[in-house]
């Protein structure tokens, strides 16, 4: 394994306590394996010491680089460029908070050596609260039961994959949760294992409760981008088709079955209907309900058709350099 280049982009989002005990244990894990590894250290706007602590571990640390972002442009956009500047025949992806040990490095590798192209951490044994485990795991159902790439562990910052890979991905806004989908649509041989996860005992975490329903919308973005890029209205199309059939069948059958009460606007419809008002109701309940929502969502994967087409001009802006980084000049997204 020491023959090759190892890359490993770390987003940096106010870490500034965690660097130096993330590139002591990296260091560890290269010496004892004989890894040949360049570090990227991707700042991704901190308004802590974070920068300055990258320089001078760039400085006094060999193989150490770093890029500083204008602001915070996100971690798919600290990953992208991470990517592009990586110069190994593997790229390691990795979160600058500790949680994920760099001693499982050499498992992912030789995961990664049996044939496969991308393989992601498995946090089999989470540490972290309840309000961010049980839902991640519903999450990661969901991503498996839409889009076909079954993994127990989407959302893993902790990846490693080949170099062709990762400079073929193509992500932006919050799609980082989803690398391993995108590599997968594009015929990539995607894998994890089980890998260890520490608790947070640095720093704070990054996202809050809004998150969930953020990834649920990205999550419909990513099924259409993958499955149905270029048949949309296979998505679309289907998915209005039997919501209008919905919104007819289940009011005609609570009028047949005369099961049902409504009342509507102070009106008491009884058991059954007996009114062609009270079934007036019942069919422009659902309409109005459901229609607002689904145009909306569906004008969103239209944009977001447009968006994939034509990526956004810039996702960040590079504007300082420093160690290794200094002397290349990686692409502005």
């Amino acid at each position: 394994m020491g023959s090759r280049l190892i890359s490993i982009v770390v987003p940096v989002y106010n870490e500034a306590d965690s660097l130096d005990g993330l590139i002591a244990e990296i260091r560890d894990v290269a010496a004892r394996d004989g890894l040949e590894v360049e570090v990227i250290l991707v700042d991704d706007g901190s308004r802590d010491a974070s920068w300055e602590k990258i320089v001078s571990l760039a400085q006094s640390v060999q193989g150490i680089g770093g890029l500083r972002f204008r602001r915070n442009c996100g971690k798919a956009a600290a990953l992208m460029a991470g990517f592009a500047a990586a110069r190994g025949d593997v790229v390691f992806m990795m979160d600058a908070d500790m949680q994920d040990p760099p001693e499982e490095m050499p498992r992912l590798l030789a995961k990664l050596d049996e044939g496969f192209d991308l393989v992601s951490g498995w946090k089999r044994i989470r540490h972290d609260p309840w309000h961010k485990v049980y839902p991640s795991r519903v999450f990661n159902k969901m991503i498996g039961w839409l889009t076909g790439v079954r993994l127990h562990d989407h959302v893993c910052g902790f990846k490693v994959m080949r170099r062709e890979v990762a400079k073929d991905l193509r992500i932006y806004g919050e799609f980082h949760r989803f690398i391993a989908v995108f590599s997968a649509a594009r015929g990539y041989h995607v894998t994890e294992i089980p890998t260890l996860h520490r608790a947070r005992t640095r720093g704070v975490g990054k996202y809050g409760f809004t998150r969930f329903f953020k990834g649920f919308l990205d999550l419909l973005t990513v099924t259409v981008l993958t499955r149905y890029r270029w048949r949309p209205q296979h998505a679309i199309g289907v998915a209005g088709v039997a919501i209008v059939l919905l919104s007819v069948l289940l009011p005609l059958l609570a009028w047949f079955s005369g099961r049902m009460s409504w009342a509507l606007s102070g009106l008491h419809l009884g058991w059954p209907f007996q009114t062609t008002r009270g079934l007036l109701a019942m069919l422009a309940w659902p309409v109005m309900i459901l229609t607002p929502g689904l145009v909306l969502i569906a004008i969103g994967l239209v944009a977001e058709l447009m968006v994939a087409q034509r990526p956004p001009d810039r996702l960040y802006e590079v504007i300082e350099k420093a160690g290794w980084c200094a002397d290349i000049e990686p692409a502005q997204d």
